[in-house]
C-alpha cells in the first residue's frame, strides 16, 4: 500500500498538513493535519510498504510498546482509508 498520487505533505507554520497537489481541485476545508508520528508514517507511505513494515519503522524511530505501535498504525491506516488516501 502507499499514498495515492495527488496528495502531498507540507509543513505550514510548523504544522504538518496533507493537501491535494492539484491546484484546480484543492479544497482547504478538507486539509488533514498530522502530528509528528502521523507525518513520519505518511512519509513512509510515499513508497510501497506494508502495515508490518510501518510498525517496525515506528518501533525503530520511537520509544513505544509494540502493541501500542500496532494499534496506532492500524488506526492511522483506517483513517487514511476512510479519507480515500491509500492505494492498496
Amino acid at each position: 500500500m502507499k499514498i495515492k498520487n495527488g496528495y502531498i505533505l507540507k509543513t505550514v507554520a510548523g504544522c504538518s498538513v496533507v493537501v491535494s497537489s492539484d491546484v484546480e481541485t484543492m479544497d482547504f476545508t478538507n486539509m488533514l493535519n498530522l502530528n509528528g508520528t502521523g507525518a513520519f508514517l505518511w512519509e513512509n507511505l510515499e513508497n510501497e510498504t506494508t502495515e508490518d513494515e510501518l510498525v517496525k519503522k515506528l518501533l525503530s524511530e520511537y520509544d513505544v510498546d509494540e502493541a501500542v505501535a500496532k494499534k496506532d498504525v492500524a488506526v492511522f491506516l483506517e483513517n487514511l482509508r476512510g479519507a480515500g488516501l491509500l492505494d492498496e
